[in-house]
């Protein structure tokens, strides 16, 4: 029987068949789960309709992240089709690209607030509106994804690694709160990939280059290794971790020079 054999999950934040999120869906899917999966607006409902036919039976959803009633509304559709979850992955992540190519002293407040509100607090509501959810199987996994631009500057991440650095704390917070309901929070630090999220950063063949030179393992990671990483945490071998950022980065975070 699969590892995942009988679980339900929800996946958050798929744009494209690059996506580290699409990665976790088709993962968990191959280990047996039943998934949610939704999209981002009109704009990407039919990638992520035409990717989801890949999966079992899916429950595909719209959601704003940046609305409470929507994600209220995806977590009540889960519970009518599903009966409760088993995991939550939390892929969402956006900063206007303005504030992505000046410099992060003109970080407008508007920029910040909308960074700030899509990236780590939608993480807060979410875990809000599923964790009944999880209760309801028992307890469950909520993983979300984040970067090392969170404790390092990198050129032209700006206030995405604020951003990050918030999710991280939030991830800490989560965990200490719904620990004691036996529901974990965990985080992944994934090295840099070419995402549609990363086609945003400007210099970004450049930082690659930069892992590939200075990694212990002298290369980039593929998006399988996150969501192989991911599994591990929304499943049933990861029950003793909670309030971590698991790395997977080919060992560059470790490097000083």
């Amino acid at each position: 029987m699969s590892e995942l054999s009988g679980k339900h999950g929800l996946i958050i934040g798929v744009a494209n068949k690059r996506s580290i999120a699409w990665a976790v869906a088709k993962a968990v899917s191959d280990a047996g789960a039943r998934l949610a999966v939704t999209y981002q607006g009109e704009r990407l409902e039919e990638n992520v309709r035409e990717l989801a036919a890949d999966l079992a039976d899916p429950l595909i959803l719209p959601l704003d992240v940046g609305s409470d009633d929507q994600i209220q509304d995806v977590a009540s559709r889960c519970e009518e089709v599903f009966g409760g979850l088993d995991f939550v992955l939390h892929g969402a992540a956006f900063a206007p690209r303005d504030e992505l190519t000046r410099p992060f002293v003109e970080t407008s407040r508007e920029g910040f607030r909308v960074a700030l509100d899509i990236s780590a607090y939608s993480l807060i509501p979410i875990a809000r509106a599923t964790a009944p959810l999880l209760e309801k199987r028992g307890g469950g996994s909520i993983v979300t994804l984040t970067y090392l631009g969170s404790e390092r500057v990198f050129p032209n991440y700006n206030v995405m690694g604020v951003a990050k650095a918030a999710l991280e704390a939030s991830v800490r917070y989560l965990a200490a709160d719904l620990g004691a309901r036996n529901i974990r929070v965990n985080a992944i630090s994934a090295g840099p990939i070419k995402t549609l999220a990363a086609s945003g950063i400007g210099g970004f063949a450049g930082i690659l280059q930069v892992y590939r030179e200075r990694a212990p393992m002298k290369r980039n990671i593929e998006t399988s290794e996150v969501a192989d990483t991911a599994r591990f945490l929304l499943g049933p071998a990861g029950r003793g971790i909670s309030g971590e950022v698991i790395v997977v980065d080919a060992g560059f975070h470790i490097m000083g020079l």
